[in-house]
């Protein structure tokens, strides 16, 4: 252990910094874990307690309910377990499905930014499969696509591209070449987009 890990292990992480956990949020309860398994990877050697004990900073409203109740019953738990409860109580089934669904119906258009559809999309691809590979994502992400768009993008990315290098792919396709500036809607015809 270096002397800055030894330094900063003499007091806890300050909880206030750590994202807020409310079971409201589409993702809070996956930005929590995430933050917190970030944690243990920065420094493995901070003490467990140390994290359980700023679990009560973390959780608001209807989560901080639930996490008082778990605790009266169970007691005092490790991370590993209270990480477990999370995932078992906030990405059930009706969360999955929901994830799915709106990955499923939200498709892109030349009205949306692509950089926030990307992420958007790619957050609910990791919701539906954790261990998505990168090839795979983003073959999923560009069959969301109007046909010509996705070739355009396809061809001009690598198989692993980053989120990044595609969005700013999608966006110098719309900007530079005429393939992106139709707008698709239900009519089923294409028309210029005025605003591009």
């Amino acid at each position: 252990m270096t002397y800055s890990e030894k330094e900063n292990l003499k007091q806890p992480p300050e909880a206030s910094s750590w994202p807020m956990f409310s079971g409201i949020g589409e993702y809070d309860h996956m930005e929590l874990i995430d933050y917190i398994d970030g944690l243990f990877t920065d420094v493995p050697s901070i003490p467990d307690y140390w994290i359980t004990a700023s679990l009560n900073t973390a959780f608001k409203g209807h989560a901080s309910i639930w996490y008082t109740e778990m605790k009266e019953i169970h007691g005092r738990r490790n991370w590993p377990w209270w990480r477990g409860q999370i995932i078992q109580k906030y990405r059930n089934d009706t969360w999955m499905w929901q994830k799915t669904l709106s990955f499923g119906n939200d498709r892109y258009t030349v009205d949306k930014d692509p950089y926030d559809w990307y992420l958007r999309q790619s957050k609910r691809l990791i919701a539906i499969d954790p261990h998505i590979k990168t090839e795979m994502r983003n073959h999923k992400l560009l069959a969301k696509q109007p046909g010509d768009l996705e070739h355009a993008v396809e061809c001009r990315c690598a198989k692993e591209s980053t989120l990044d290098e595609i969005s700013t792919t999608l966006q110098e396709v719309r900007i530079r070449t005429s393939i992106g500036r139709y707008n698709t809607h239900s009519t089923g015809d294409k028309r210029e987009n005025p605003t591009l």
